[in-house]
């Protein structure tokens, strides 16, 4: 299924349909571990905490450039500036033009700023950045965030870190109606059966960090992700049916044995 399906992004071509955060694991070994069982192929970090020129115990040196595709994210940016600079920033280091976009003003909630979300997509397309930008679930949002030339269309299934599954279904799904761009669902998801929703949803992708980083096995829960992002893909090509109002007898209540 994953050499017949794969999931393009910007033209570009993978085989899991996972991304991993990078953050809140225990240490640098137990995420590369994580990675490696995940399956993943794309891995995010956080651009501050990120030190190119560190000599030891970068999280660059120890993931493999060839196997993974680094994403740099834009977490702690607070505006459209604060997030270009950091993009920016990735890019003259020699990381990546690729970028996950966050502009997340307020640390209460973290909820992203879609004003200062679409502005900031506008002017790293223009740059020729590739943008992945994380969303409220607005479907207008997605739109207008297509029409700008992002490479994808991140919504949350709830807020960063909060485990709670995909709480924006019903605006989630709006979005799938009409996605131009792969859409991935992106914070809140906390159990592998919540990967495995959004993807039978018709969701291209997820990306997991706090419930695997947080967990008590690390490295198990990361497997758990990817079995079930296997398996809601899966139903999903498979044509999953549709819910009835009413009870239906799965055999025949006719012609049992010795019926005359």
């Amino acid at each position: 299924m994953h050499r017949e399906d794969p999931l393009i992004i910007a033209g570009r071509s993978f085989q899991s349909r996972l991304l991993l955060g990078t953050g809140k694991f225990a240490s640098h070994q137990q995420m590369a571990e994580a990675a490696e069982v995940s399956g993943a192929e794309i891995v995010t970090m956080a651009l501050r905490r990120v030190d190119p020129g560190a000599s030891q115990g970068n999280i660059l040196d120890l993931l493999d450039p060839e196997r993974y595709l680094f994403l740099p994210n834009t977490s702690g940016a607070r505006s459209a500036d604060e997030a270009v600079r950091l993009a920016r920033l990735a890019r003259a280091g020699g990381i990546s033009d690729w970028v996950k976009l966050e502009v997340t003003p307020h640390p209460s909630h973290l909820l992203p700023d879609s004003l200062e979300t679409l502005r900031a997509t506008e002017i790293l397309v223009k740059e020729g950045f590739t943008v992945l930008p994380y969303m409220q679930a607005d479907p207008i949002l997605a739109k207008q965030l297509a029409d700008a030339g992002a490479a994808t269309v991140m919504p949350l299934g709830a807020p960063i870190g909060t485990n709670r599954g995909l709480r924006t279904r019903d605006a989630i799904a709006l979005i799938l109606q009409e996605a131009e761009v792969p859409v991935v669902v992106d914070a809140g998801l906390g159990a592998p059966s919540h990967a495995a929703e959004a993807l039978e949803m018709g969701a291209d992708a997820v990306l997991v960090n706090t419930a695997i980083a947080t967990a008590e096995d690390p490295v198990a829960m990361a497997k758990a992700f990817r079995l079930g992002c296997v398996a809601g893909r899966l139903a999903y090509l498979a044509g999953r049916p549709g819910e009835r109002s009413s009870a239906e007898a799965s055999s025949p209540l006719t012609g049992f044995l010795g019926e005359s």
